[in-house]
């Protein structure tokens, strides 16, 4: 690690670059982190990987060597001569200069992917953490895997059952898309600069069909969005008060006397399944008719 921190400093220094926190720059240079990514992540020659965030690229040269074709997304233009030359030797590396919360997903699979599967893997920036994970699984890309290092707190949500503290909104999302796993923490010594927070590496491993059906995909996750939007409220009066789900306190009070739920019973409280059947309860009342 000794080595590759120093190398990485060396290379910043050599082309007078500084590590950017505005875009919250802090290259991994664990080897043993970078082993446990890759290894997570399950990669062979049938693979493709889209890489968000490559720094200088210590993670891509791993992701190269085992995976059948890497597109390295760099925000930042100063880095794309650094990385250029880090990946001179693998053929199979495209780095493109974007924001990926831009780029057209679709025309880059359909250029790149050639059949391949599909799978994301990123050392994200902690303040887009959220948008980029919840485009790339509400767009519904073909990808069968997210291997991402995140900050401690937003693994523990990602991953939350329900009634725990960490428990949210992002917990029901990304658990309705995926199966989420803690693969290991990392601590701020494992990044050139340490930031000042653990990090996790979290894999969502995609599920072919939701574990749960839905009236409406829409209405759902509007209820939950309400749940947690004020998270001491009652259930009730939190959706109730909610724009755009055309609700009132009576009718979720019959869907919640129906399921056996208690009628004070806050979001939080609520798994996944719940909230779905709940979801489904109102959706018929109000829509089907």
């Amino acid at each position: 690690m000794e080595n590759i921190s120093k190398n990485t400093r060396r290379m910043m220094a050599e082309r007078n670059l500084r590590f950017n926190k505005a875009l919250g720059q802090n290259f991994l240079t664990d080897t043993s982190v970078l082993s446990r990514i890759v290894a997570g992540a399950a990669l062979d020659a049938n693979t493709f990987v889209l890489e968000i965030g490559p720094g200088i690229g210590v993670l891509t040269q791993e992701l190269a060597a085992r995976a059948g074709r890497v597109v390295a997304v760099e925000l930042d233009g100063g880095l794309i001569p650094v990385l250029s030359e880090n990946l001179r030797d693998w053929d199979n590396v495209t780095i493109l200069n974007a924001d990926i919360l831009k780029v057209d997903l679709a025309a880059l699979f359909q250029e790149y992917a050639a059949g391949r599967t599909i799978k994301v893997v990123a050392n994200l920036p902690y303040y887009i953490t959220t948008p980029i994970l919840m485009r790339l699984l509400e767009e519904k890309h073909p990808i069968s895997d997210i291997v991402v290092m995140v900050q401690r707190e937003v693994a523990d949500r990602l991953c939350a059952k329900a009634g725990t503290k960490a428990y949210g909104a992002i917990s029901v999302a990304v658990q309705y898309y995926c199966q989420a796993d803690v693969i290991c923490a990392v601590p701020p010594h494992a990044f050139v600069p340490p930031p000042k927070v653990w990090s996790s590496v979290v894999r969502l491993h995609r599920y072919a069909v939701p574990p749960v059906t839905l009236s409406n995909e829409s209405h759902f996750f509007k209820l939950v969005k309400a749940a947690f939007g004020q998270r001491r409220k009652t259930l009730v009066n939190a959706v109730a008060n909610f724009d755009g789900l055309c609700t009132c306190k009576e009718d979720i009070k019959k869907v919640l006397n129906k399921m056996d739920i208690p009628e004070n019973v806050r979001g939080e409280r609520l798994d996944l399944i719940q909230f779905a059947q709940i979801s489904n309860e109102l959706y018929c009342q109000i829509y089907a008719n």
